[in-house]
């Protein structure tokens, strides 16, 4: 399977996905590859510490130049925008794959519609029915804050992936608490507004993840921006790659509308939500993806999360990456 599209970027990346045997006695198993070179495979998670992760808009990673196979004066490996396409894989946790980025110069995901679902009808006709999911235990209690770190510049990047505005200086922006749970719980919280983030925002949504007709519909909401965080976004010379196709944009009155509807200027009644509270709900997909990019399984965890990013995604993961290992083999 090919899936091609723009990216955060460039203005087209792709890569292929290809469905190896299926073989429930054996650990959900992705392996990534970037320049046909072995970037990262979840059976052997303990390798996700050799990855540096950095978060620019998007969840990124890097193989450590320490990292073995790695040539002297070689440019480190990168993976970028993973989390749209690695909840994919909790459908099918007893098969197998391979996922191939060709050109390691462009080493990010596509976009496609901003969602996971274009990948998603693409793989169900490879791979037939959706398996049951598989869950491992996670017995984490956690509770922080969440810093608001302030740029003097609109050309810095903020600790949850977005520019700042001037003068703004490090503050609680929001909250992560996390328990154990029976199966995977997600309560998840925007609350923008103009006095700090330049614009007004409020979505929340709540899932319970059992199997997955529950993750079907969080596959179809789209990555979203508002205007006020793309131009600033442009200005620090980011998304470079995004157009019309690639998601949402919020507009000064809080309709959303595709890219392209705004561009040609014809506003919109009422807001074009996919699904209900669809922002919310993408940054849930956000956190499915951030968090099964180790291994194609889910925790059993409650994670309640405010105004959370990738940065603070992968905080809860290095909570519960030490359970990864022993709790999947235990359902297995």
């Amino acid at each position: 399977m090919i899936f091609k599209s723009r990216s955060l970027s460039f203005d087209e990346v792709s890569l292929s996905v290809e469905p190896l045997e299926k073989d429930p006695q054996k650990v959900p198993f992705v392996a990534w590859f970037v320049g046909e070179k072995l970037f990262y495979r979840s059976d052997a998670y303990h390798c996700f510490e050799e990855l540096e992760f950095f978060a620019k808009r998007t969840a990124g990673y890097r193989l450590n130049e320490s990292a073995a196979g790695s040539a002297a004066g070689e440019a480190s490996l990168q993976l970028l925008s993973p989390e749209h396409l690695a909840p994919v894989f909790l459908m099918w946790p007893h098969r197998r794959f391979n996922v191939r980025l060709s050109d390691a110069t462009k080493p990010e995901v596509p976009m496609m519609d901003g969602s996971a679902i274009p990948f998603f009808c693409e793989m169900r006709k490879f791979c037939g029915a959706p398996e049951e999911l598989v869950f491992y235990d996670a017995p984490v209690h956690a509770e922080w804050d969440l810093p608001l770190q302030g740029a003097r510049s609109l050309s810095l990047v903020g600790e949850h992936g977005r520019t700042m505005p001037k003068g703004v200086d490090a503050a609680v922006y929001g909250h992560v608490r996390i328990t154990p749970a029976e199966t995977f719980e997600v309560e998840y919280v925007l609350d923008r507004n103009a006095a700090r983030d330049g614009y007004d925002l409020k979505s929340a949504a709540s899932v319970s993840i059992y199997s997955p007709e529950n993750l079907y519909q969080i596959f179809m909401a789209r990555t979203f921006i508002h205007q006020v965080e793309l131009e600033r976004a442009r200005a620090a010379g980011l998304l470079a790659g995004v157009d019309e196709s690639c998601g949402l944009l919020l507009d000064d009155s809080l309709c959303v509308e595709k890219l392209c509807e705004c561009r040609k200027n014809t506003p919109s009644t009422s807001p074009k939500f996919r699904i209900a509270n669809e922002p919310a709900m993408h940054k849930i997909l956000d956190l499915i993806g951030d968090l099964s990019f180790i291994c194609p399984a889910l925790p059993r965890v409650r994670i309640e999360i405010t105004n959370g990013g990738h940065v603070s995604h992968r905080q809860i993961m290095e909570k519960i990456i030490p359970y990864v290992h022993a709790g999947i083999f235990t359902q297995v």
